[in-house]
């Protein structure tokens, strides 16, 4: 293996799935600019817009993820392409 790849500095980060406000932690290396204080511990805080627990394959359940109307954008571009392959 190459000596001196990996990155130095990991400590214990608090990570928050901000769609059902799930917490967990590990250590990471990831940079911060906020604190979240967890049974008298102040952690650094990394914000996840979805995780294992909210993530439709491993819940199960699917759900479609518009981040910034993606989706609307995509079908007003190619409206005509659709409507003429239906006829």
């Amino acid at each position: 293996m190459k000596k001196d790849i990996h990155p130095s500095g990991y400590r214990i980060v608090a990570f928050k799935d901000m769609s059902n406000e799930t917490l967990f932690l590990t250590r990471s290396t990831v940079q911060t600019r906020e604190t979240i204080e967890i049974d008298g511990v102040e952690y650094p805080l990394y914000k996840l817009e979805i995780s294992n627990t909210s993530h439709p394959f491993y819940t199960g359940k699917m759900k479609l993820v518009d981040t910034a109307g993606r989706v609307d954008k995509f079908m007003n571009r190619y409206k005509k392409h659709f409507e003429a392959k239906k006829s």
